[in-house]
Formats: structure tokens, C-alpha cells, sequence
């Protein structure tokens, strides 16, 4: 029998639906509706001090990290098995495409904050 990586792609497709099922609601709905409109959170905690505060932390940063990456994964595993019902052969082109978008997007994410710490 053939080895197959798909369980390395799988698990972060896992871990980033079940993350944002269960925050990116929320973290919508905090960012975009209620800290801009004052509703039960106040405007300044979201000001570039705070936010920078927050980066600046070592858990925080970790935490950023994760959301960031764990949803890019999710999201290209998706396009990538969605290319089938467009018709598009997704081959090892396609994989590399997508895939490797997620990955540069998590190393991105993880030298931007990096430098932002230091």
C-alpha cells in the first residue's frame, strides 16, 4: 500500500474549521461590528497601542499565529479540493499553488510578528 501525506494536510485543515467555527464569528463580529460602532466594547481597545501591546505579548503572538495560519490552511485546503467542481485538474501544480500559499502566508505571519516582538 502506497503512503499518502494527506494526513499532514488534513490536520491543520481540521484544527483551522474547527478554530474558526468556534471564534471567527466572534472575532468578526468584535472587529469589524461592535468595537467600530462602541457597542459594549470601547473604540481605544482596538487603537494601534493596544493592538501593538497585544502583539507584543509571547501568548498573544502564539495565539495571532495560530489564527492566522490554522484559517489559511482551512481556507486553501477548501480551494484546493473546491478546483474539482470548477473543472480545474488540480494537480501537482494546484497543489503546490495552494499549498505553498499557505505555507509563505504562515512564515509571513510568523516573521511579522517575530519582528514585532524584538
Amino acid at each position: 500500500m502506497k503512503r499518502s501525506n494527506a494526513p499532514l494536510f488534513w490536520l491543520p485543515f481540521g484544527a483551522g474549521g474547527m478554530l474558526a467555527a468556534l471564534t471567527g464569528t466572534m472575532l468578526v463580529f468584535i472587529t469589524g461590528i461592535a468595537v467600530p460602532l462602541g457597542w459594549t466594547l470601547r473604540a481605544e481597545l482596538m487603537s494601534y497601542p493596544h493592538v501593538l501591546a497585544l502583539a507584543q505579548h509571547g501568548w498573544a503572538r502564539g495565539l495571532l499565529l495560530a489564527v492566522i495560519a490554522l484559517f489559511a490552511w482551512h481556507a486553501v485546503h477548501r480551494i484546493f479540493h473546491s478546483l474539482h467542481d470548477l473543472g480545474i485538474h488540480s494537480g501537482a501544480t494546484a497543489k503546490l499553488v495552494c499549498y505553498g500559499g499557505a505555507f509563505a502566508l504562515t512564515v509571513i505571519t510568523a516573521a511579522s510578528l517575530w519582528s514585532i516582538a524584538h
